[in-house]
């Protein structure tokens, strides 16, 4: 399983107007490729009066997953740049549509790539991006008497606290990076003179928002 990655953050858009064709950039996140299809079908319905709806997606660790469709414009100048912004931002799991309505000017290829490029960079500007770094959702089981001094320590330090617990001791639910384990591991040793019980419960990807 991949531990940190960059994606876009939130589903958006963002349109430009060149030579008097309009460019609407759309893009979201997608895991699977059926997700990413789901996308750009939903996008092709909403601008089905469009002269073209192109896209591009690109997912999976190693980019195992890439596809770019220009949908009759010429071959080469619109999906396919749009799925080299996406390589060069470093991006994964994502999915952009640039729906564009013609102005009655030609651009010629060298304009038309110029134009999905920068549709698809403002795209990506409009939803912003994000780090998703890979953690570990520990539980640290205490008796009472260390309620007060471990959680104002934890409330401090770099590791979100998701919860507690109150049972007959208290359970701390705590994420930390896969990273860090070992080091949070000794801290909470330290704190509670090895007196905690610790646990991992589950792994799950938690977002750090880069622009």
């Amino acid at each position: 399983m991949r531990e940190n990655y960059i994606t876009v953050g939130d589903s958006a858009n963002a349109e430009i107007l060149i030579q008097k064709s309009r460019f609407i950039g759309h893009v979201a996140r997608a895991e699977t490729e059926q997700q990413a299809i789901e996308f750009i079908d939903s996008i092709k319905l909403l601008h089905r009066s469009a002269t073209h709806n192109c896209s591009a997606y690109l997912i999976g660790e190693h980019d195992s997953i890439q596809k770019a469709n220009d949908d009759g414009e010429p071959s080469g100048t619109a999906g396919f740049p749009m799925l080299e912004v996406l390589k060069k931002q470093g991006l994964k799991d994502v999915v952009i549509v640039v729906t564009r309505y013609y102005g009655g000017i030609k651009l010629g290829s060298g304009g038309l790539i110029r134009a999905y490029g920068r549709t698809a960079s403002a795209a990506i500007s409009a939803a912003g991006t994000v780090e998703r770094k890979l953690h570990h959702l520990m539980k640290i089981s205490i008796d009472y008497t260390w309620l007060g001094k471990l959680e104002n320590e934890v409330r401090q330090s770099p590791y979100p606290l998701d919860h507690l617990e109150y049972k007959e001791g208290v359970d701390l639910y705590i994420h930390v990076a896969v990273e860090k384990e070992e080091e949070f591991i000794n801290w909470i040793n330290e704190l509670t003179n090895g007196q905690a019980q610790i646990s991992k419960e589950y792994s799950e990807f938690l977002d750090f928002k880069l622009s």
